[in-house]
């Protein structure tokens, strides 16, 4: 069975629909909360140097420009992004703790039996803050060549390569099991505390590749540290316009995108929320964090709260049935 992971039509109307998005929320909310009136900590659920603290960063220092306030990043990896996630759910609803996750988010519920979080009811949605491809990336002294030669060296050596990931259970341990899968070939998972670590070992040669956002690929592709081979998807990437696409490989069913979004523990005051969003869209209008988001292949979801939230609950269930088809497990 071949698994689509390509954005369905829900989704797709989901991403359309923010015609007006963040700018139809009320500037005068300001006048509403004196928020921020010390340092924000941001809860990113991994460790430095994997996607989500490559987007968090740049918007904590766009963030510290523009209100006068620190965005203090609080990486806490384990399990997958669970375990920051679940720190995040527990913490003072008060505007002064958010949690950046993402995609991985959507996909918890479906590979950990028990959290102690639930992404949708313990959480309130906030923003969409970057949607990147997914893209294979190896390490050059470990696999030389193109997509063609690596293809023929996986296929002909079934179990002799290995793939890092940020852990079991996310995006990257469900594209590179999706490959497998469409490609029939066989590639030893190993799972990381994040994808930091896991880009790490393959820039050092002790993993042979991964299934990567490009957000956090980008500079090593670019700094030449490891090789990108394929882009998921119908289209090359912008950014790296020299990537085969996967559909003119010949996998035009491997559609495979990274999220990132920024929720608040439920319970954080209307007023407080929506000063969040209004700092969150001037960020995104300055030029700094567009130039950031474009050179790493990145697009910002410009979704309403109600919006975002629909999103999410609508990744939830898609994922639930990728999990299903894909035969993905806990390691």
């Amino acid at each position: 069975m071949t698994v689509d992971f390509d954005v369905n039509g829900s989704r797709r109307n989901v991403l359309r629909a923010a015609a007006a998005g963040l700018a139809a929320l009320s500037l005068g909310s300001h006048a509403q909360s004196g928020w921020p009136t010390k340092p924000v900590t941001v809860v990113v659920p991994f460790p430095a140097g994997g996607g989500t603290d490559a987007f968090a960063r740049p918007l904590s220092a766009q963030f510290a420009k523009l209100t006068g306030k620190q965005l203090i990043i609080d990486n806490r990896g384990g399990a997958g992004g669970t375990l920051g996630a679940g720190i995040a759910s527990r913490a003072a609803p008060d505007g002064y703790t958010l949690f950046m996750g993402a995609v991985h988010h959507a996909i918890a519920p479906s590979m950990y039996p028990k959290l102690d979080y639930d992404i949708e009811k313990d959480f309130v949605p906030l923003a969409l803050m970057a949607n990147v491809p997914q893209v294979l990336v190896v390490n050059p002294k470990n696999i030389p060549g193109d997509f063609k030669s690596f293809l023929a060296q996986v296929s002909s050596k079934p179990g002799r390569f290995n793939y890092g990931s940020a852990g079991a259970g996310t995006s990257h341990h469900l594209a590179g099991e999706l490959f497998k899968q469409q490609t029939k070939t066989f590639i030893t998972h190993i799972p990381y505390r994040g994808a930091g670590p896991a880009l790490q070992d393959l820039i050092s040669g002790n993993v042979d590749m991964m299934f990567d956002g490009l957000g956090s690929s980008a500079g090593h592709i670019k700094g030449g540290r490891i090789k990108a081979l394929m882009v998921s998807g119908l289209k090359r990437n912008p950014a790296f316009p020299d990537v085969p696409c996967a559909g003119e490989l010949g996998l035009p069913d491997y559609t495979v995108t990274t999220w990132y979004g920024l929720w608040a523990p439920k319970g954080t005051p209307a007023d407080v929320q929506a000063r969040i969003v209004e700092e969150l869209r001037r960020a995104a209008a300055t030029d700094e964090l567009k130039a950031i988001w474009a050179s790493n292949g990145a697009e910002f979801g410009h979704l309403t709260p109600p919006q975002f939230g629909a999103f999410v609950g609508s990744e939830v269930k898609r994922w639930a049935m990728v999990v299903k088809a894909s035969g993905a497990k806990l390691e």
